[in-house]
């Protein structure tokens, strides 16, 4: 049977909100025969979004706006397009919907904007073509969509395990700021994997299941995390010198990177590591005060393209506007 057109929405257009993340702490298994790592992947929201409006329209289209648009696909590659394909299939429907993406997040920058884009599409396209998806069905779509793109529909923190897509909520005592340093140009996710097997390797040990233990979270940064203290979460983030297993594949890759970290460091942030795979850079810090003048210290340092001060945690994907 030939799939429906969508029905006659109840508004003409649908936007929806969605959040960056940072890796408060990103353990990384060996490598499994499928070719993915099993993670202990401490998820936080933070507050940099982008925007995704849904509007009807005679077949599938992107557009895209903000800072980096022309680094982002607007054909079938995009994920908020293969989020909405998703969609449609499931509920019978033509994937007749124009996508704008507003981008705020950085583009292949470790802050999983991609992903973001592909929560807030399946939200936006569910809003549009009258819901009635529920939200364990919409989480199942976006884990076959990708690895982060649970956590964005989500929000909040949560530890993921499996490759990032099995979620546990965590509780937060407080608000943590933050200040994101963006780089020039992005860094591939699967390259920094591969960087990081092949350090391990050249350190004299294995890469695989069979060589590397089973990634755990760390006890103490999930108590800093559930009681608010921002001195305990820098400590466990330092911890071991970070808590970021990819961090010295991204800077393998991008030395440059080093810099950027010693200048957030020289001026005062409490804890700096590379977020995710990289290349973006985030530094904890103590106060609104210390994050502005962090941020101005490393724009003024030459060693990233911006910073930008935010805070943790963010609310996961969310409807702002309609009609």
């Amino acid at each position: 049977m030939p799939a429906a057109s969508a029905p006659a929405p109840a508004s003409a257009a649908v936007t929806v909100r969605v959040p960056a993340k940072v890796n408060a702490q990103l353990a990384v298994g060996g490598l499994r025969p499928d070719g993915f790592h099993d993670l202990a992947n401490v998820f936080l929201a933070v507050g940099l979004y982008d925007e995704v409006t849904a509007a009807p329209a005679d077949g599938l289209r992107i557009t895209v706006s903000g800072p980096d648009a022309a680094h982002v696909p607007a054909d079938d590659s995009n994920l908020a397009a293969r989020a909405a394909r998703a969609l449609a299939e499931r509920r019978g429907l033509r994937p007749d919907v124009h996508l704008h993406i507003a981008k705020d997040i950085p583009v292949a920058g470790g802050m999983a904007g991609g992903s973001a884009d592909a929560a807030a599409a399946l939200l936006a396209c569910d809003t549009l073509w009258g819901g009635g998806t529920s939200r364990e069905e919409l989480l199942a779509i976006c884990a076959e969509l990708g690895s982060d793109v649970p956590f964005n529909l989500v929000g909040g923190a949560a530890l993921g395990r499996g490759r990032g897509e099995l979620l546990e909520p965590l509780e937060v005592g407080g608000t943590f700021h933050w200040v994101f340093a963006v780089a020039e140009g992005g860094l591939s996710t699967p390259a920094v994997y591969r960087e990081c097997d092949r350090l391990r390797v050249a350190a004299g040990g294995g890469a695989t299941t069979a060589d590397v233990p089973d990634p755990q979270p760390d006890p103490a940064l999930l108590e800093a995390l559930r009681t608010g203290d921002t001195a305990a979460l820098a400590a466990a983030l330092t911890a071991g010198g970070s808590s970021n297993d990819l961090q010295a594949a991204a800077v393998s890759l991008r030395p440059s990177l080093a810099h950027t970290l010693a200048a957030g460091t020289e001026a005062g942030a409490l804890a700096a590591l590379v977020s995710g795979s990289g290349p973006t850079c985030a530094f904890l810090v103590g106060d609104e005060a210390a994050a502005v003048a962090v941020a101005d210290a490393l724009t003024a340092s030459g060693t990233c393209r911006t910073a930008r001060p935010t805070t943790a945690p963010a609310p996961g994907a969310h409807v702002v506007r309609r009609g």
